[in-house]
C-alpha cells in the first residue's frame, strides 16, 4: 500500500511539472487553443499484445477515431506488443504518469483489488452474452469506479472482451482431469490461477505475455491458457500441438487511464476523445467473437495443431476438478460479486 501510495505522489507532482512546461501535453490546459494538428495533445496508450489481436486492432480504432474527432488536434500513440511496458510493469508506469492508457487482462488489477480474479475463477461464465451481460452491470461498474483505483489515481473506462480460454501443451492432447497431472502451465500472476493448476495436481510459472512463446519454445512450461485469438496472434500453435477447447476460464480487458492526466485534457477535447472510445469499444465487443472464430479455423488449418473438441460431459468433469478453487477464494472475490454474476446467466 505504501508502494501505491508513493506512486500517486510521484503522479501528482509529474503532472505538476508538466504544467509548468507550457504547451506539454498532459499539463492543466485551460483550453485547447494552443493544440493543432502539427501540435497534439499526446495520448501515449501501451498495450502487450499483436497488433493484429483484438486488443491491437481496437487500440489502432480508437487511435484512428480520436484523430477524426479532433481533427488532428489530440493523437494516440498505440505501443504494442510490450514495446513501452510489459505485463509486470504496465501499471506502475501508468499510476506513476509515464503512461497515459494501459488495456491490461483485468487480473492484473489483483495488484490494486483483489476482486478483479473474478475473471480466472473456473466456468464462472457460460457465454459471451454473459459477459456481456456483466459488462453493462452495476457490479462491474462499481469495480471500475472502485475507491481502490482512485488512491492510485486510476480511472476505469471500459470493458474490452478477448475471449474464453482454452488450455494447450506439448505433451498430449488434454482430455481428462488426469491428463493435467505434472505438467507446468504458463500463468498470469495470481493467487486463483495457482489453485486452479493445483487442483488439477498440475505445475504453474508467472510469466510476462510478451515471453510466452521463449518459455514454451524452451520448455521452462509445457503448456499455457488462451483464447484463441492469443494463441492464433502469437503464433503458440509453433510450439503447442496440443489444444483442447476447455472454455474454463476468460481473459478480458479493461481501459484504465491516469486520473489526473485525463482530467487534464480540455474539456472540448475530452469529449470526443471519450466518443471515440465509446465507439472503440463497440468495434472490440463486435471484433472478440468474430476473430476468436476466424482463429480457430486458422488453428485446426495450420495442419500442427491436435484440436481436441471437449464435450460437455467432459467439461463439467473438469469442472468439478476445479470446484476447491471456489472453496479457497469466495471470500476474496466476495460472494456478492460471484452470485451477482451468476445472477446475470
Amino acid at each position: 500500500m505504501k508502494k501505491w501510495l508513493l506512486l500517486t505522489i510521484i503522479s501528482a507532482f509529474a503532472l505538476l511539472l508538466a504544467a509548468c512546461g507550457g504547451g506539454e501535453s498532459g499539463g492543466k490546459a485551460q483550453s485547447s487553443e494552443e493544440y493543432t494538428a502539427e501540435n497534439p495533445f499526446i495520448i501515449k496508450f501501451s498495450h502487450v499484445t499483436a497488433i493484429e489481436s483484438v486488443k491491437g486492432q481496437a487500440a489502432d480504432k480508437f487511435a484512428q477515431l480520436v484523430d477524426e474527432k479532433t481533427e488532428g488536434k489530440v493523437k494516440v500513440e498505440v505501443y504494442p506488443s510490450s514495446q513501452l511496458y510489459g505485463d509486470n510493469d504496465e501499471l506502475d508506469a501508468l499510476a506513476s504518469g509515464n503512461v497515459h492508457m494501459i488495456a491490461p487482462s483485468v487480473t492484473k488489477m489483483v495488484k490494486i483489488d483483489p476482486r478483479w480474479q473474478y475473471v480466472d475463477m473456473p466456468y464462472l461464465f457460460e457465454s459471451d452474452e454473459h459477459v456481456q451481460a456483466f459488462f453493462d452491470s452495476e457490479i462491474a461498474q462499481s469495480l471500475m469506479n472502485s475507491e481502490q483505483l482512485a488512491a492510485n489515481d486510476i480511472k476505469g473506462m471500459a470493458f474490452w472482451p478477448n475471449g474464453f480460454k482454452h488450455f494447450s501443451n506439448n505433451k498430449h492432447p488434454l482430455v481428462t482431469v488426469e491428463d493435467y497431472k505434472g505438467l507446468k502451465f504458463r500463468a498470469q500472476a495470481g493467487q486463483v490461477l495457482e489453485a486452479q493448476f493445483e487442483a488439477l495436481d498440475a505445475g504453474s510459472a508467472t510469466i510476462a505475455f510478451g515471453e510466452t512463446y521463449a518459455a514454451l519454445q524452451q520448455g521452462t512450461v509445457d503448456g499455457a491458457e488462451n483464447p484463441y485469438n492469443n494463441f492464433d496472434t502469437m503464433k503458440f500453435y509453433e510450439v503447442q500441438p496440443y489444444l483442447s477447447t476447455t472454455q474454463h476460464g476468460r481473459v478480458d480487458y479493461a481501459i484504465f487511464v491516469n486520473k489526473s492526466f485525463w482530467e487534464s485534457i480540455p474539456a472540448d477535447l475530452l469529449a470526443p476523445v471519450e466518443e471515440a472510445l465509446a465507439e472503440a469499444t463497440t468495434f472490440a465487443q463486435q471484433l472478440a467473437a468474430e476473430e476468436n472464430a476466424k482463429s480457430l479455423e486458422n488453428i485446426k488449418a495450420s495442419g500442427v495443431v491436435e484440436v481436441y473438441e471437449m464435450t460437455q460431459e467432459e467439461r463439467d468433469a473438469l469442472k468439478e476438478a476445479l470446484q476447491p478453487v471456489y472453496e479457497d477464494f469466495e471470500e476474496t472475490i466476495t460472494p456478492e460479486l460471484i452470485e451477482g454474476i451468476n445472477a446475470l446467466k
